[in-house]
């Protein structure tokens, strides 16, 4: 099926240019000064309901608050300035803002994929969707193989850059101008750069996604989604959905996201120097296999990195394979001190992984390897805490799982464990 096939779809006009840079925005946008008490900080609304002056006439804009809330309008306000959209719409979680989406699709549609995507995202596609007649086909190479693989059913364009865990890029505008002739929206999920270090809509997306609960809430104390785009309609269709689903945050949660947002531009500058550190470090261990971060010229999708994220800067994710197979990747886990061994991304503190066992252990091991996810795959996410000492505790973690075994092997007790 060729492109051909399809009605073609234009993007959606721009928002507006901002006047401000991106600090002062971050900042400002959705934070009016409270008119009666001039607090500069908004009061959370913790109401679920507001009184109306006579039937069907609301005092203000609001009527029950899982239509709206004034922290979530505020939030949602906020990130619709950060990521250059008309819009934006919040949900109770990044899970959430995807299968909100993937409801949109009516029974029968197709939607194509990046193999290596979030494996919350894979099981909504494998487990979820199907039963809603939405089928969902799986690529390693978007670019090449997009014009081949899209059909009459085709409705949807789902791409992660970079992507979880390999950080592979994607060029969003050779896929956007292919996907638009042929009729086809595309989403891209922006959560591992976040809206500083690129804006996919400035490229031809049509609707881009967060898991707020990393870099924009930024402090690992929210669960919350977001999706950011410019088109009336299909904002339009995404907010009856966002309302008649129910799946939306908590007031209490917008205003803590909206309170993290307005210093994102600190933390993700601060992230990716740190990353940058990070990763120059474990590429020149002895005990690395390689290094994917789209921030250092070695990654194999630099050019595109330049193009699209701004100042060519990496984010503060970053994934290494390491020698010694799954042994020496939990060993290297377990031997951080400010590393944390946990799942998640994104917030203040440094955390470290290992995505087959752990985020995509639900992705069966042929279709992992496919897209790059190995057992011996580690994945880092650098937080902004001192990037030397980040040095330090990495490098000494690598001599702790691989040289430190060894030693204690040839020790007369022979019991093959770091002491």
């Amino acid at each position: 099926m060729t492109a051909a096939d399809h009605a073609p779809i234009e993007t959606p006009p721009r928002a507006p240019s901002p006047v401000h840079g991106f600090g002062t925005l971050a900042v400002h946008a959705g934070a009016p000064l409270d008119p009666h008490t001039g607090a500069v900080i908004e009061p959370i609304s913790l109401s679920t309901t507001f009184a109306q002056t006579a039937v069907g006439k609301p005092v203000g804009e609001f009527e029950y608050t899982r239509s709206s809330n004034p922290n979530r309008n505020n939030f949602e306000t906020a990130v619709a300035s950060l990521e250059k959209a008309k819009y934006a719409l919040a949900f109770a979680s990044g899970s959430a803002t995807t299968a909100v989406i993937l409801q949109s699709l009516a029974a029968g549609s197709h939607v194509v994929s990046i193999s290596d995507v979030y494996g919350g995202t894979h099981r909504y596609f494998t487990k979820v969707a199907s039963a809603h007649g939405v089928r969902v086909t799986f690529t390693p190479s978007i670019e090449l193989d997009i014009e081949g693989l899209i059909t009459p059913e085709t409705k949807l364009i789902w791409i992660e850059t970079p992507s979880n865990p390999t950080l592979s890029l994607v060029d969003i505008r050779a896929v956007a101008d292919i996907a638009h002739r042929s009729g086809v929206m595309v989403v891209v999920d922006n959560t591992f750069l976040s809206p500083y270090v690129q804006n996919p809509l400035e490229h031809g997306a049509d609707i881009v996604v967060h898991s707020v609960t990393k870099y924009i809430n930024g402090h690992s104390d929210v669960l919350m989604g977001v999706a950011a785009l410019n088109s009336d309609e299909i904002h339009e269709r995404l907010r009856f959905l966002q309302n008649a689903i129910g799946a939306v945050p908590s007031a209490f949660d917008s205003w803590l996201a909206h309170r993290g947002l307005k210093t994102l531009h600190l933390r993700a500058r601060e992230a990716s120097a740190n990353a940058t550190l990070v990763a120059n470090a474990l590429e020149s261990s002895p005990h690395v296999i390689s290094v994917n971060y789209p921030g250092i010229a070695s990654h194999k999708q630099r050019k595109i990195a330049i193009k699209q994220h701004r100042d060519g800067l990496g984010g503060g994710m970053l994934s290494f394979r390491i020698r010694g197979g799954r042994e020496a990747a939990e060993r290297f886990c377990q031997a951080t001190q400010i590393f944390t061994l946990a799942e998640s991304l994104g917030g203040i503190e440094s955390l470290v992984e290992v995505p087959a066992s752990m985020t995509h252990a639900g992705i069966p091991k042929e279709q992992r390897e496919i897209a790059g996810v190995f057992d011996d795959l580690v994945r880092i996410s650098c937080g902004v805490e001192d990037g030397r000492d980040l040095v330090i505790d990495v490098t000494s973690a690598l001599e702790k799982a691989l040289v430190a075994p060894k030693i204690s092997n040839g020790a007369a007790n022979g019991n093959g464990h770091a002491h």
